[in-house]
């Protein structure tokens, strides 16, 4: 059963993120996969993430594709115009890629090529809009096309900390299920509770929201994030990893903890990113129970 299949049916479904490398040599990439294949619904292919540049998700999409692994390629709006992103759409699902999420990026700043321009050619809504344009048969320019595409679309969802954007992120979200999304994914969360509370606004919508574990690797990457991101690790899981005699087994028992916590909260799915660390995912699946 494949993830779309499984999402209609309510079942709840492992998304996990497949960083692709730096360079042509996929081997980790592929064996990262293989490895998992059994627990995993399908890999999300980052687009140069944090605008590193990396081989396109377009590449490692298809690449785990003919492996037989199914794929969720996310579409960027910051790397191309709408001639790329279009032609990029058709050639993905023309070699099988059953699964897109569309994304913004984050700024050229973070990443590794701070002379690179942004395109944005595209807005995140705009690019949404034009998946459902190709589904419909035809092109941005409204030329008729010759086999059009049918995407599971995903997109991203904001989990606000602060009930004073909670209407905004509602009504973002409620932008996006009218462009044609169908599931979202969340920043990496740290308190089901908070995500608890946001699952019950959302009434009726179409959506279903998929909050993502990340793999967290030190303490002070624990405390780097508290100090510089929105997100906030609980002290409680500082603790936990400072005194633990084995602090990477520790991370992955958490991560399982979270998972598992998600699932019983209701949620259909999570999407596990462990940064690097891919070959921690057969811990925390198995740790998890799957």
């Amino acid at each position: 059963m494949g993830l779309q299949e499984k999402l209609t049916a309510g079942e709840f479904v492992i998304l996990a993120e497949m960083e692709p490398p730096k360079g042509t040599d996929v081997s980790a990439m592929v064996a990262g996969a293989t490895n998992v294949k059994r627990m995993v619904d399908a890999f999300v292919v980052p687009e140069m993430s944090n605008a590193v540049m990396r081989l396109s998700s377009l590449g490692g999409s298809l690449l785990l594709q003919t492996k037989g692994l199914e794929t969720v390629m996310q579409v960027c709006c910051r790397d191309r115009n709408r001639l790329a992103l279009q032609g990029d759409l058709l050639a993905a699902q023309a070699l099988g890629v059953p699964n897109v999420m569309a994304v913004a990026g984050e700024e050229i700043t973070h990443g590794d090529h701070h002379q690179a321009k942004a395109v944005d050619d595209l807005k995140l809504l705009e690019l949404l809009g034009a998946i459902q344009t190709l589904q419909s048969g035809r092109d941005l320019a409204g030329v008729d096309l010759k086999g059009s595409p049918r995407f599971l679309v995903g997109s991203t969802v904001k989990v606000p900390g602060d009930k004073r954007n909670l209407e905004a992120e509602l009504a973002d979200l409620d932008r996006k299920i009218a462009a044609g999304a169908r599931f979202f994914t969340t920043q990496p969360l740290f308190d089901p509770e908070v995500l608890g509370s946001f699952l019950k606004s959302l009434g009726r919508r179409a959506a279903v929201i998929i909050p993502t574990v990340m793999l967290l690797k030190s303490v002070g990457m624990a405390r780097y994030i508290n100090a510089h991101m929105e997100m906030k690790i609980p002290e409680a899981f500082i603790t936990r990893i400072q005194k633990a005699p084995d602090r990477a087994r520790e991370c992955v028992q958490i991560a399982a903890e979270l998972v598992i916590a998600f699932k019983e909260k209701g949620f259909k799915g999570v999407q596990i990113s462990t940064i690097g660390w891919e070959d921690k995912l057969p811990s925390i699946l198995a740790a998890a129970g799957f």
